[in-house]
């Protein structure tokens, strides 16, 4: 199946929510979705980071508060 869109002619929040859609739907089978061998190095290392206390998590909302004062 061939789809067109013309991102030419797209907002920035058209192709926004595109990808939110499409997001949203290979999130419904992330089985499906192949995953390449550098992710689980990198998942590796950041285990790593974490448990030698180099690393630490930080709430989704604090997170998504950070980008939005660093992005104009």
């Amino acid at each position: 199946m061939e789809l067109a869109l013309n991102f030419d002619q797209m907002t920035v929040a058209e192709k926004l929510a595109v990808m939110e859609r499409l997001w949203e739907d290979l999130g419904r089978t992330p089985e499906a979705v192949p995953s390449p061998s550098w992710h689980g190095e990198v998942l590796s290392a950041r285990e790593t980071r974490i448990s030698e206390g180099k690393a630490a998590f930080a709430p989704l909302g604090e997170v998504k508060e950070r980008i939005r004062k660093a992005v104009p």
